[in-house]
């Protein structure tokens, strides 16, 4: 199935490793021309270790206006952004005290006022050309209220509720703005929460990642297993191309069945 994204410049923010890093691989696979946005580069490990890097700091709106311009002049205008850079508190937040008020303070920072930057930079961008694509990774956590960590899924939720203002105020001039939710993915970001959960158990009770994660997914995923990196990228990179030219102000989750709304 051709996507029509051929030749077209995409901005993935933290797209050095996990699902950010998928994206970007299967944006090129697809003959995009993707631009990795990060504090870091990628290992070479990772599927997209060959690809454009700019060393980016999502939180400060300056340095977020003049990374756009710059991978204007060098790659040419972007019609796709893909918006996965994120943090969490590592802090296990059950019960939500357990969580520093300083550790509030970062999340929402990189998370809600991070994304916020991003799209300042894209959004006129995109309106002037007419044309353009975003999607804004965000959480089954945002949809649940989870505990796990109180300041992450509370910016989550600010994702999503965004990323629809934002379909809103694009769309009359067609650029189409969505949000994806990931369940249970290997990912660092989810290894910290487990990280996090361990340091609080006494050591008879402490797990190995694997086996905590098992006990989640069997506990709260009906399809019964993880998430991968690439599932969640397949779902992305659809919503970026022209075969989803009428899907915009979605929220649409790649979790094994985790989150069901009708």
């Amino acid at each position: 199935m051709d996507l029509g994204i051929t030749g077209q410049t995409a901005v993935v923010t933290g797209g050095s490793s996990g699902i950010g890093a998928a994206v970007a691989a299967l944006l090129k696979v697809e003959h995009a021309r993707p631009v990795l946005w990060d504090l870091r580069p990628p290992d070479q490990s990772s599927p997209a270790a060959a690809l454009p890097f700019l060393q980016v700091d999502i939180c400060d709106a300056t340095a977020v206006q003049n990374s756009w311009d710059h991978t204007v002049q060098q790659h040419g205008p972007v019609s796709i952004l893909v918006h996965c850079a994120a943090a969490g508190s590592g802090a296990y937040g059950f019960p939500w005290t357990n969580v520093p008020i300083a550790a509030w303070s970062r999340v929402l920072e990189v998370n809600i006022m991070g994304m916020t930057h991003v799209a300042h930079a894209a959004g006129p961008a995109m309106a002037a050309q007419k044309f353009g694509a975003m999607v804004f990774l965000a959480s089954v956590a945002g949809q649940m209220g989870s505990p796990t960590d109180p300041p992450y899924s509370a910016s989550k939720a600010a994702n999503i509720n965004f990323a629809q203002v934002l379909a809103k105020d694009l769309a009359p001039h067609n650029v189409r703005v969505n949000s994806v939710c990931p369940g249970m993915v290997k990912t660092p970001l989810n290894r910290s929460v487990w990280a996090a959960w361990n340091q609080q158990q006494q050591p008879h009770d402490q797990l190995t990642y694997e086996e905590w994660a098992d006990q989640k997914i069997r506990r709260v995923v009906p399809l019964g297993r993880w998430q991968r990196p690439e599932d969640v990228a397949d779902l992305i990179v659809f919503l970026c191309s022209r075969r989803a030219s009428e899907i915009t102000g979605q929220t649409i989750n790649v979790d094994g069945g985790t989150v069901m709304h009708w």
